[in-house]
């Protein structure tokens, strides 16, 4: 089909988009649906590694995505505060002790998670420390020993306040906190129910769930060991009913590694014959893995790359490479953490979630090219034009532009159907892909077209364009969960 668009439908989406403001690029797609979002999802007593970043990146992301596109988004968390890696944690502290109180949380928290690493590796290779944390694994669940249930309390109180401090740096709030140790008790309730009608079956000491039954492509899974302990499977039936029960959501996502896929079929399957009635509420979005050169990490092994530490790095990085910039080093620290968190996202969802991800750290931080810094400073170089064409006095206008129709023109328009097919296909990479072709149109219009130069006829368009593209990014940014600072 061809046709022609006068350069009134360009000008008049400027209006748009400077009248919208923040709200420009919002939809109805998702209006009157209350959806919860589960994500990121760290275990208290464990380090909190790179892959938790990269769920808790995809999470806020979906989440911010499908709340501009109307829906009413409740965000949760869930973690595993009881089962084997918090008695080995445990065990770990009766043999080397709690960490010194003068520490700061986060290293306190990293010295409980060298703990659980020490742990795991005698568990594996001594049949007498294995049993011995088992028994604390039991003593855990059952609150029957004075010592550890004080080492369990301070290892939970502390491992949870260093995830907040992670949380805060990356522009989280969540609206619930879900517990392993609470849904354990409910999903135990209703595996009963289900073991009286048959659904599930007594096996060798242990209960489970035949899926193949139900579904050829799906298998068997234990939900009780023989041990007489629930299973992650027991404790995420506690947390569906608990979820339905406490806010009844239109649809419930939960945001996870890929590796956890299958499980979770042979779940929702169980799930579906329990409760008929959350029969397509449930959507299960999954990542791929993060890997360094080094390939994947293992928490278990004690060779994890932390995301404090990833996020420390980064910030480390940028502070040297601003260090001679104009700026107080309170704006410094600001800037830097800022910077080093749109890196890291930037690398997280630059691409289709579901394939793993090779992180590479230069190029992460790189103020040039595809990089989350280099959106940044797009944004910033805009800015600072903008205040320059104010000094001298022009006043942006979005009426009679002079020059020919440009790509930054063209591109910009298209922000609210990149954000609903984003929405629509919980793909934030939509969105990271467009705001790279944005950011490119504008550096190649900077470079070509006068913005503060006030005897220049074109500069008053020129700078509605201008301040019409900062609106823009930092409208897509926000939506992928990246603050925009001051100055760089």
């Amino acid at each position: 089909i061809n046709i022609s668009v006068t350069r009134e439908y360009y000008t008049s989406t400027l209006k748009e988009i400077i009248t919208q403001g923040e709200k420009f690029g919002n939809g109805g797609f998702f209006s009157g649906k209350k959806i919860m979002v589960e994500y990121t999802q760290p275990n208290p007593f464990k380090p909190f590694h790179i892959g938790h970043l990269m769920s808790n990146a995809v999470g806020e992301s979906i989440s911010r995505i499908i709340e501009s596109q109307g829906a009413n988004v409740v965000r949760a968390n869930y973690q595993g505060d009881v089962g084997p890696h918090v008695a080995k944690a445990i065990y770990g502290m009766m043999k080397k002790g709690k960490p010194e109180a003068s520490l700061s949380v986060a290293k306190q928290a990293e010295f409980i998670g060298e703990c659980y690493s020490f742990a795991n590796n005698e568990y594996e290779s001594d049949e007498n420390i294995k049993k011995e944390i088992d028994q604390i694994n039991k003593k855990v669940y059952e609150k029957s020993d004075t010592e550890i249930n004080e080492l369990y309390d301070f290892g939970r109180k502390v491992t949870l306040s260093a995830f907040e401090e992670i949380y805060t740096i990356l522009g989280t709030k969540f609206d619930y906190y879900f517990f392993e140790s609470e849904t354990a008790v409910l999903g135990r309730k209703i595996l009963e129910e289900g073991l009286e009608k048959g659904i599930f079956e007594k096996s060798d000491g242990a209960i489970v769930f035949h899926g193949e039954k139900y579904d050829p492509r799906l298998h068997t899974r234990v939900f009780v060991n023989s041990q007489g302990l629930p299973t992650y499977e027991t404790k995420e039936l506690g947390l569906t009913k608990m979820k339905f029960d406490l806010e009844n959501p239109d649809l419930s996502i939960t945001e996870t590694a890929v590796e956890q896929q299958e499980v979770l079929k042979v779940i929702s399957k169980a799930v579906e014959i329990l409760f008929p009635e959350y029969t397509g509420r449930i959507k299960h979005v999954t990542h791929g893995m993060m890997r360094f050169e080094s390939g994947k990490m293992s928490s278990r092994k004690g060779n994890v790359i932390t995301g404090e530490s990833l996020i420390q790095d980064s910030i480390d990085v940028v502070s040297e490479i601003m260090k001679d910039r104009n700026m107080t080093q309170v704006e410094l620290k600001e800037i830097s953490s800022i910077v080093a968190v749109s890196a890291i996202k930037f690398s997280i969802l630059r691409q289709a979630i579901g394939g793993d991800i090779i992180f590479d750290f230069e190029k992460s931080i790189s103020f040039e090219g595809d990089s989350g810094p280099y959106l940044l400073y797009s944004v910033t170089r805009a800015n600072s034009a903008i205040e320059k064409a104010r000094k001298e006095d022009i006043v942006s206008s979005r009426e009679n532009p002079k020059n020919e129709l440009s790509e930054l023109e063209q591109i910009i328009g298209r922000f609210p159907s990149v954000v609903a097919r984003a929405g629509e296909e919980y793909a934030p990479h939509h969105i990271v892909v467009y705001l790279l072709g944005l950011a490119s149109a504008f550096n190649s219009f900077y470079a070509n077209n006068p913005i503060a130069q006030k005897e220049n006829e074109s500069s008053p368009y020129n700078l509605a364009l201008t301040e019409a593209f900062v609106q823009v990014m930092k409208n897509g940014l926000n939506l992928i969960g990246v603050k925009v600072p001051r100055k760089m």
